[in-house]
């Protein structure tokens, strides 16, 4: 580094660049969203702890997809809120880079989390006598560990190279949040090497897992085609179109962010994108199993009598 050259110290966070009093719509209107959020995942997770009836392999991987999605939501929104309603827009370095892992560790854990339940969808469709044996407990928590320690170790990969460049400027990022494509742009040396790890990596998360996903689905709806009972077919329908939403909201918009061409989208059209699979699909997520899962809405109607009683 040049003389000239001084390491960055803190960060703004230039954000929307909206007028003020559209700003203070804006913060009412995502704390809204991002409240609905913590509740709707924070009812999934306490149904399923209070309800022995969703002490099953699929409802543990729904409340550890819930854990996900609120820590996911909780690693930008919070930060992005306060600089809605602050004048000054900014964020310490050692913060903003520890932003940049956990959302991108959180981002990774809930690929995985989606992949893990649609393996377990599959087996129990398509494997149902084997299921207990096959998705055990033990098995069951190997698997949310290990989706949960491989997606943070794949996190310090990035972070680790991150932190081996220079830091000199420009000071702004223009996001909402330290989006990782976004830090690469305030430091001063050549970044190809952690862009082309971002691009494997990305690959790796998104387009791996989704084929495996896609590859299961289509062995579950042969399955499900197969199944004589018109109130069977009903119910493994409802339960995997269900899990198929989420998986389609989640990844289409992951990939269009990430493996899309840079010139594809303009600056403004990646935050927003980026606000959608941080803030609205944590949202979605519960709403989504919540209204088209009889057991979680059977579930809530008898929490709901034993509060009258």
């Amino acid at each position: 580094m040049g003389s000239n050259q001084t390491w960055i110290t803190e960060v703004i966070l230039l954000g929307f660049q909206v007028d003020p009093e559209l700003e203070i719509f804006l913060f009412g209107f995502f704390l809204l969203f991002y409240s609905l959020t913590l509740m709707g995942n924070g009812v999934i997770l306490g149904l399923i702890c209070l309800d022995s009836r969703l002490h099953t392999p699929m409802y543990f991987f729904l409340s550890n997809l819930a854990i996900v999605d609120m820590s996911y939501a909780s690693s930008t929104v919070p930060k992005m809120l306060a600089n809605l309603v602050m004048q000054k827009k900014t964020i310490s370095f050692a913060p903003c880079i520890l932003q940049t892992f956990l959302y991108l560790a959180f981002a990774v854990t809930e690929c995985m989390s989606l992949v893990v339940m649609s393996y377990d969808r599959y087996v129990a469709i398509c494997h149902p006598l084997h299921y207990s044996v096959i998705m055990s407990w033990r098995v069951c928590t190997v698997l949310a560990a290990a989706s949960w320690i491989f997606s943070f170790l794949l996190a310090l990969v990035h972070i680790t190279l991150i932190l081996r460049l220079p830091f000199c400027g420009p000071q702004k990022i223009n996001h909402f949040f330290c989006q990782i494509m976004s830090v690469f742009k305030l430091a001063c040396a050549d970044t190809r090497l952690n862009q082309i790890v971002l691009f494997v990596g990305s690959v790796l998360v998104l387009v791996g897992p989704l084929s495996l996903v896609l590859v299961s689905y289509t062995r579950i709806l042969v399955a499900i085609l197969r199944i004589q009972s018109g109130e069977g077919r009903r119910k493994a329908f409802s339960t995997c179109s269900s899990h198929l939403c989420v998986v389609g909201l989640f990844f289409g918009s992951a990939i269009i962010m990430y493996l899309a061409p840079k010139s594809s989208h303009s600056q403004e059209q990646r935050k927003i994108l980026s606000l959608f699979y941080s803030l609205f699909n944590p949202l979605l997520n519960p709403l989504i199993y919540s209204l088209r899962n009889a057991e979680v809405k059977g579930a809530l109607r008898r929490l709901g009598k034993k509060r009258l009683l």
